[in-house]
């Protein structure tokens, strides 16, 4: 007989109730080198997850960018791959999907995208919104996802900080309420103001390096302070005037509907209002209940995969699937049921992720990121249920634009290629297709950007010991063609076409030109041709 409280619930929902409200599940999204992994750095060290930046406080005390745990993210200074990271801080559960800010890694982050209740858009601000930034904006607003912004390196000179609210209202089409406001700028940069309080806080300039800045408050209306000039005092007290006259309202309801984001200012790299940007992040921030009601009531537990991973563990050769827990309770060794392909499995290996370390988790509740161990029966997108059959919207794919032959040097190494390449494939990093009409087996492989040639030369050669080669082919659109194999074999193809198979069967044709690609739908109105 389960115990109920005085609401009528029973101890099951009491506890579900209370783990999901505390929970903040959030991607950070930016241009590159606007300050994405610093900022997530500063905030697991504010966390006490990290002693500094880059330092992972663990049983070895490893050093690394906690965030870019892969050997080619580390020597080139990017993130390419997106990043799990749950941890425990002032009472509430983060989970912090750190992106890759890369252009040619566009399908990772927006699969993990997927799987955010909000997201933390940063932005230089003597940059303001850059390309890669308006692509992942548009990717939150078809989500529904709220967006909190922090503009970073105020202490960089050239900012303007009314002119960056300026350029979000203008390029995203959101209203842009800053809720502090900037002390200074550039080399004069001080301290914030926040902008409902009224209250200045100027920080201290602390040679200790120490996490937490020293800093004194003072009422903006205080004139017998000397913490600020009159200069400053006046020239905050005309931008607060003309913010509170012309600027955007902010209210939660209109946060929460993705028609106003909030903005904070300050420096990830000298801490100046890191704490109290993560403090307001906090409160601001949706819990899972928010967004998850309809799915809560429609079944006794459910989750999707939005990413793979292989090699996590290089020594085991592992593959985990990330799952998003969006309803119900997850309990290790559970039995669900894989709505794809309708068959039941047994979850028996399940972790929390922080990065590339995980430890073994029992339990998980809605917001939560778990990842599972798998052996090849997980794809991307996969919805996982208990109760009331549910089926999760589709992957988002993006159009191939980039295509090169690989070539394995050592023949010998033939097995591990193979191998390392179809799970490469499954991870979704690339496309694998083979010439049809060709004797010639070298695979070729299929990108958004050239640079995700480069991840998987890497990673066949860390990962699976093999070395290869690419040649650089001529072919710049890809198409998916639909129709009966009878059609399809008597396609009429421009000379310079290729006929390709994918690794599940589908048949895509490749084109050096849009010209090849609209010569060929003309003469071939018997099928379809689609985006792969």
């Amino acid at each position: 007989m389960s115990m109920t409280s005085p609401h009528g619930e029973s101890r099951e929902e009491s506890s579900l109730r209370k783990e999901t409200l505390r929970r903040r599940t959030f991607a950070i999204i930016s241009h590159p080198d606007a300050g994405k992994t610093t900022i997530t750095e500063k905030l697991l060290l504010y966390a006490g997850c990290l002693d500094v930046a880059g330092m992972v406080r663990g049983r070895r005390n490893q050093r690394a960018v906690t965030s870019d745990w892969m050997e080619l993210e580390r020597k080139r200074g990017i993130s390419v791959t997106s990043t799990v990271l749950s941890f425990e801080y002032q009472g509430f559960h983060i989970n912090l999907l750190d992106t890759p800010g890369h252009e040619d890694f566009s399908e990772d982050t927006y699969r993990t995208l997927m799987a955010a209740d909000c997201a933390v858009m940063v932005l230089d601000v003597t940059k303001g919104v850059e390309p890669q930034t308006k692509k992942l904006f548009k990717v939150c607003v078809q989500r529904k996802i709220p967006i909190i912004t922090f503009v970073n390196k105020l202490d960089r000179p050239g900012g303007d900080p009314i002119g960056v609210l300026g350029e979000i209202e203008q390029v995203l089409g959101i209203g842009a309420s800053p809720l502090n406001w900037p002390i200074g700028e550039g080399a004069d940069f001080r301290g914030l103001c926040d902008r409902r309080s009224r209250v200045a806080t100027v920080f201290q300039p602390d040679t200790t390096a120490s996490l937490m800045v020293p800093s004194e408050s003072v009422p903006l209306d205080d004139a017998e302070s000397s913490l600020l000039t009159q200069e400053e005092r006046e020239s905050l007290q005309r931008d607060l005037d003309l913010l509170d006259h012309a600027g955007e309202p902010f209210t939660r309801e209109r946060f929460l509907e993705g028609t106003v984001t909030p903005v904070f200012f300050g420096s990830a790299l000298t801490n100046y209002g890191i704490e109290a940007f993560l403090e307001a992040f906090l409160d601001l921030c949706p819990s899972p209940d928010m967004r998850q009601e309809d799915i809560r009531a429609r079944t006794e537990f459910s989750g999707f995969v939005f990413k793979l991973q292989a090699n996590m563990d290089p020594r085991h050769h592992d593959q985990v699937a990330f799952l998003r827990v969006c309803s119900g309770i997850f309990t290790r060794d559970m039995d669900v049921t894989n709505a794809r392909t309708g068959k039941k499995l047994r979850l028996a290996r399940s972790h929390r992720l922080f990065a590339r370390d995980r430890e073994t988790t029992d339990v998980a509740y809605p917001g939560d990121i778990i990842g599972l161990g798998h052996t090849g029966d997980l794809r991307l997108g996969d919805t996982l249920y208990v109760g009331t059959p549910i089926h999760f919207a589709s992957m988002p794919r993006f159009e191939l634009e980039c295509f090169a032959r690989v070539m394995c040097n050592d023949t010998l190494r033939r097995k591990q290629f193979d191998r390392g390449l179809t799970q490469l494939t499954q991870e979704g990093a690339v496309e694998v297709l083979l010439n049809a009409r060709s004797t010639q087996r070298e695979p070729i492989l299929a990108a958004v950007g050239r640079l995700q040639f480069d991840v998987v030369q890497a990673r066949l050669q860390t990962e699976y010991g093999v070395e290869t080669q690419l040649a650089p082919l001529d072919y710049h659109i890809a198409r998916e063609v639909k129709g009966t194999l009878r059609d399809v074999e008597a396609l009429q193809l421009p000379y310079s076409a290729m006929v390709t198979t994918a690794h599940d069967g589908r048949v895509i044709i490749l084109f050096k030109s849009q010209w090849d690609f609209d010569y060929c739908k003309k003469g071939n109105t018997s099928v379809e041709f689609v985006t792969p």
